[in-house]
């Protein structure tokens, strides 16, 4: 029965979309077919009226076409399926390539990866790593402390205030005298020693100590340098350097670099008195890489903030403010204190309120970036009550999401209402006491900022804190005010904490860190207990070392103030050593798991530290890389599972079906994967194996016979001509992969240039040579002449014009890709390494032919079709049976002439037998079918992959939109698709993306809350000399470096790291095949037009068939599904809800938050400089006349108590 065509304008009834009413008509989506829980409004199916089934009788001496029938569209898919397979089977060369192996069998011998094995060797080869890294940290001294090499070993710079023998008090200078087989942690004990015998100076002076400051050139390079105008006392050192490429960098192995914060005063008595004992560390960095020359940083974070790391390098400075401060860096936080549990509250009443307000706000988000994601935090602010900032409602992970969540909430803060100190620590300890949730449990604390007040809420302490004092309470007096600070004293000494003051902003950075140091005070009270090694979360190193982790120790201060006093128990700082990521993944096994297996790590917040997805595409030294497992897959609760045992330190296998993504990320697959897992034994981390069915076995070229018959390089081997350049016009251009075959091996990014390196090396090398990677380069030779073979057999003698195709190809494991004929290579845009190819992996995991269609963005100009250039590729992986072994060497394909392909894909779908035949005509008193190619001005026919993406349509305009999102070609088809269980959405977070910078949202020049003195203010005298001209001059000075004060001026900020693009959370959107198979027929209905479709797969491919009525009415633009990535504003998925299921993770096993014997008498004070009248009045002479003020030491008065 004749369905006929419809007309514009004539009404259908029923909802919008209405099931097939053809005889034999493939089932409709059942009520279980899986569905995306979000998305555009679903029509309803029902059935047609009974009037719309009868047949179309035409008027006498007419003719009439109707859309045709599921039987008709079914041959025409039959057809196309059989025209797809023929081709492959002539020219792909499937079965021939086989046959080739088989031919081949003495050349190579198949290898088994055995998952469990495997893992357990690499996971002890990375655990051998660590700890030899960890022995530089913990093994013992091996050096005699006489006077004579304690002073003379080294370069000839060394100061004579080093601690010479005869003045160190009794025990207290570095000895070897232990017991053999004791070990005296090396680095850490040899600072701890240093420290303890070193004599603390008073009347040092900058021009006694000689260093390399390793930011002296940078500053003696610029001529407005805060050195070069003040003329510099220091010693620098200048040295030369030479290049490194283990460490990416310029190095000198004779000295340390030294790195000082922007403010901090290098010629303060403390610094001077620090770089004094510190130098003596550097020749034990030395004699660490004498013992092990892969070492690589060597850093010593002091608590004063001094870095001095070895070998020496110039600093990496920005070409604005220089932040860097090696207390907030994520290996110093991690390794100075345990876990914390913090509540920030801050005190918003009306007496809050212009600087003072700013200035909290300042401290908090400076607070929190002394925050690991070993710790928990909230923030709340009170006045009469208490509130949170944000929409947290308790303790969350202090992880990079959520401290932005925080800091975005606190700018939001009003003062108003009046103080209410019980509100605000009630909410705080009620927080603490939370035990329904996931916390740190370790280290417990409020941090309160106010501008003062008289309560001392003892009632409060009494019933949440006292007797035990579980928590401690850190207070700070924020802004210039006349009020009594006893109070805030006194609850901070009562509470085992600590008071501070921040007057002005210059006093925030230094101030919110301090707390560090009373937190380590039970660590050093541990002593031994407390000296474990931990490794770090990733972070980016920043001298540019690339991703990193680091062994840490902490080392401890052992003097003691006098004799029979109690030992000093605060942190000196803490020792690391740096480990690259690239070193460890050297131990995984690469090219032997097949393009789709690979080998993970993750730690016990659940983050990778190896993983192939593992790609942050910008890097901030000041936050950690965080990329969990579930978002660097695709999460399920397989995975959840396998996450949840890893943390917990099991082994386990276990084999699931997922989903994964393809390499360019636009295609979504269901795949089986093979998952095998044990811990790495002495670290927090667990190693994973994830490796395909079809990847269980691999091939290794035994070529033994023809090396031993050559005995001379590998250019004499026969197989190695038909890499030679002068080949590839008969037997076709070869692209090999840019593998790392040989160590002298010249990498280069141009395919062509690679393999005349790889050429000119082969001409020197040996086959059996040391220098090189005999599997790789045995698995190339083999698989080049493999791959020849197959020219010779098949392709060579061929017309590929005749089945309209431009090119043939096939790419191997061995990292062989050949593409037939040579002239075919000026257009492969395809990555040379096969394991990198998203046409490869595709297909190793896909039954069948992929279609793959040229790449389209929907923002960039439309295909040129010329010259016939513009192909899809069609692939299919070869598999090869050995008796009971099964493996997929490689990956066979063609590439369609894509404008042939569509004027054949026309004659396909149409009621011609072949190209040749005239088209057929409906005759007078007829009624015909309509086809592709007569009707395609009427009828829309299309292939669509199973991504969604256009692969051919019958309609010529649409050529150029080839590989285009079919939404973007034909919105109302593609959701009618969607919604018919076609085609099923994934939609997942991409945390490593990068965004360009938000345009500033106040583009006034002035200071924002910033106090401005009035004319009467600077007319009186005793305004000068206050502490708010004091002030004023530190909100200039620190608004350089807080740019968030000021507006930047554009000139300034270009080539900034504020212009430069940012991390930033894309949320992607794939499609793939949903639950419906067989073939289908429905109805779009659109108010006054409706459209008549119908889809079916195309067997043993990744294509839908679709045929349908084309639009001609604008109603049915109904809805539009988006494939583009598209930027989360929000930064993800809803932080507030994610919080609510927060996933598993376990923090480190050793806790030190109590020790009896803690001193807590040392509680704080109100210390500060008093401003000199003489230099006050220069500044705002200076200021008065519009000059910028230079940046002025900031002197640190508390860091004393250090030492």
């Amino acid at each position: 029965m004749a369905v006929p065509a419809r007309t514009c304008g004539a009404s259908r009834p029923g909802p919008a979309q209405t099931a097939c009413p053809w005889p034999g008509c493939g089932p409709q989506p059942g009520p279980g077919a899986r569905r995306p829980a979000s998305g555009p409004p679903r029509p309803l199916s029902l059935l047609l009226s009974p009037l719309l089934l009868l047949p179309l009788l035409a008027a006498p001496g007419a003719s009439a076409y109707s859309f045709p029938q599921q039987h008709t569209m079914q041959h025409w898919a039959r057809r196309l399926e059989q025209e797809v397979d023929g081709v492959m089977r002539i020219f792909g060369g499937v079965q021939q390539l086989r046959e080739i192996y088989k031919d081949n069998r003495n050349l190579f011998e198949v290898q088994e990866n055995e998952p469990q094995k495997l893992v357990e060797k690499v996971a002890g080869d990375i655990e051998s790593l660590l700890d030899r890294k960890v022995q530089a940290l913990k093994e013992r001294v091996k050096r005699e402390w006489d006077e004579e090499r304690f002073l003379d070993v080294g370069p000839p710079h060394r100061s004579a205030l080093a601690c010479p023998l005869h003045t160190c008090p009794l025990n207290t200078c570095p000895s070897s005298a232990s017991e053999p087989g004791e070990p005296m942690k090396r680095l850490a004990d040899a600072a701890e020693n240093f420290q303890k015998a070193h004599r603390w100076q008073d009347n040092i002076k900058e021009e006694d100590i000689v260093y390399y400051d390793a930011k002296a050139d940078a500053e003696l390079d610029d001529p407005e340098s805060e050195d070069v105008e003040r003329g510099s006392k220091a010693s620098t050192l200048r040295l030369d350097f030479i290049e490194d490429p283990n460490f990416k960098n310029k190095v000198n192995y004779s000295y340390t670099a030294v790195q000082i914060p922007t403010d901090i005063y290098k010629g303060s008595t403390i610094i001077l008195n620090e770089l004094n004992w510190t130098e003596a560390l550097e020749n034990v960095f030395m004699e660490n890489r004498r013992q092990d020359p892969t070492l690589l940083w060597q850093v010593f974070g002091s608590a004063t903030g001094v870095t001095r790391y070895y070998p020496a390098t110039p600093w990496r400075a920005p070409k604005k403010i220089d932040l860097y401060d090696v207390r907030r860096r994520p290996w110093y936080i991690q390794g100075a204190s345990s876990p914390k549990d913090m509540v920030i509250i801050v005190d918003v009443s009306g007496s809050v309120s212009g600087l003072t307000l700013k200035l909290m706000k300042t401290s908090v988000c400076e607070m929190l970036d002394t925050l690991s994601d070993d710790d928990y935090v909230n923030v709340a602010s009170f006045n009469e009550k208490a509130q949170p900032v944000s929409c947290f409602t308790h303790l969350v992970q202090a992880n990079v999401r959520n401290k932005k969540v925080f800091k975005e909430a606190v700018q939001g803060m009003v003062a108003k209402g009046t103080t209410g100190y019980k509100a605000g620590f009630e909410y705080a300890f009620d927080q603490l006491q939370n035990s329904n949730i996931t916390r740190a449990n370790c280290n417990k604390m409020i941090m309160m900022f106010t501008d003062g007040g008289e309560d001392r809420v003892q009632d409060v302490f009494e019933k949440y804190n006292w007797p035990n004092r579980t928590v401690r309470v850190f207070t700070f007096s924020v802004g210039q005010h006349n009020y009594d600070v006893t109070p805030l004293q006194w609850m901070a000494c009562a509470n085992k904490g600590y008071y501070f003051e921040i007057p002005s902003i210059g006093a925030i950075r230094i101030n919110t860190q301090e707390y560090l140091d009373v937190l380590g005070r039970p660590m050093v009270l541990a002593g031994k207990e407390a000296k474990q090694v931990q490794w770090t979360n990733v972070y980016e190193d920043a001298l540019g070392l690339g991703l990193v982790v680091t062994g840490t120790l902490p080392v401890f201060n052992l003097t003691q103030d006098g004799p029979g006093e109690k030992k000093n128990q605060l942190i000196l700082g803490v020792m690391g050593i740096d480990v690259a990521l690239n070193d460890i993944k050297r131990l995984t096994p690469n090219y032997t798991l097949g393009a789709n297996g690979y080998v993970f790590a993750i730690d016990l917040n659940g983050y990778v530290l190896l993983h192939p997805n593992l790609k942050p595409q910008t890097t901030n030294f000041r936050e950690p890389v965080t990329l969990d497992f579930l978002d660097a897959e695709l999460e399920d609760e397989n995975k959840e599972e396998i996450r949840r045992s890893m943390i917990d330190g099991n082994k386990g296998h276990k084999q699931i079906r997922t989903l994964v993504k393809s390499l360019d990320e636009r295609y979504i697959d269901e795949v089986t994967r093979n998952y095998t897992w044990v811990p790495i034994r002495s670290t927090n981390y667990s190693l994973g194996l994830v490796l395909p069915p079809y990847s269980t076995f691999y091939l290794q070229a035994n070529l033994s016979d023809q090396i031993l018959q050559v005995k001379l390089p590998i250019s004499k081997l026969k197989d190695f001509e038909f890499l030679l350049p002068s080949s590839f016009e008969s037997e076709g251009h070869v692209f090999i992969a840019p593998r790392e075959y040989c160590k002298d091996l010249n990498a280069s990014d141009n395919n062509t240039e690679f393999l005349k390196n790889f050429i000119e090396l082969m001409e020197k090398v040996t086959p059996d040579s040391k220098q090189c990677n005999n599997f790789l380069l045995h698995n190339l030779i083999l698989d080049t002449g493999i791959t020849q073979q197959l020219v010779e057999r098949v392709w060579r003698d061929q017309d590929l014009n005749t089945y309209s195709l431009l090119a043939v190809f096939a790419a191997t494991d061995g990292g062989i890709t050949r593409v037939f004929p040579n002239k075919a290579a000026e257009d492969w845009t395809e990555n040379p390494e096969p394991f990198n190819a998203s046409f490869y992996r595709r297909s190793l995991d896909n039954h069948g032919y992929v279609f793959k269609p040229p790449h389209q963005d929907a923002l960039l100009r439309p295909l040129e079709l010329e010259n016939d250039t513009v192909g899809i590729l069609v692939s299919t992986a070869v598999e090869l049976s050995l008796g009971r072994r099964t493996l997929r060497p490689a990956v066979v394909g063609v590439k369609l002439d894509l404008e042939a392909w569509a004027e054949k894909f026309k004659v396909l779908a149409s009621n011609r037998t072949h190209q040749d035949q005239p088209q057929q005509q409906c005759g007078p008193n007829s009624h015909c079918e309509m086809d592709c190619e007569v009707n395609n001005e009427d009828l829309l026919c299309v292939l669509i992959d199973d991504g969604g993406f256009l692969v051919l349509s019958n309609q010529n305009h649409q050529w150029d939109q080839v590989g285009r999102f079919f939404s973007e070609v034909d919105a109302n088809l593609m959701l009618a698709l969607y919604n018919n269980s076609f085609y099923t959405r994934k939609e997942s977070y991409d945390y490593q993306a990068a965004c360009a910078p938000q345009p500033p949202g106040n583009l006034g020049a002035a200071p924002r809350g910033v106090f401005v003195p009035t004319v009467a203010d600077f007319l009186n005298l005793a305004w000068w000399t206050s502490a708010a001209a004091w002030s004023l001059f530190q909100q200039l000075l620190y608004g350089l470096i807080y740019h968030s004060w000021f507006q930047a001026d554009p000139a300034e900020a270009e080539g900034s790291p504020e212009t430069r693009e940012s991390s930033c959370v894309m949320k992607q959107t794939q499609y793939y095949f949903g639950s419906v198979n067989a073939s289908y027929n429905a109805i779009i209905d659109c108010g006054n037009c409706s459209r008549l479709f119908h889809a079916q797969r195309l067997t043993n491919t990744n294509l839908l068939f679709v045929v349908a009525e084309k639009p001609l009415c604008s109603q049915c633009e109904a809805g539009r599904l988006l494939q583009k990535e598209t930027h989360c504003p929000a930064d993800g998925p809803e932080q507030c809800e994610l919080v609510q299921r927060p996933r598993y993770r376990r923090g480190p096993h050793i806790c030190f938050d109590y020790n009896a014997t803690e001193d807590t008498s040392d509680c704080g004070r109100g210390a500060s400089f008093p401003p000199s009248l003489g230099v006050l009045v220069s500044l705002q002479l200076l200021l008065l006349l519009g000059l910028p003020p230079r940046p002025q030491p900031q002197v640190l008065v508390q860091a004393s108590r250090r030492l």
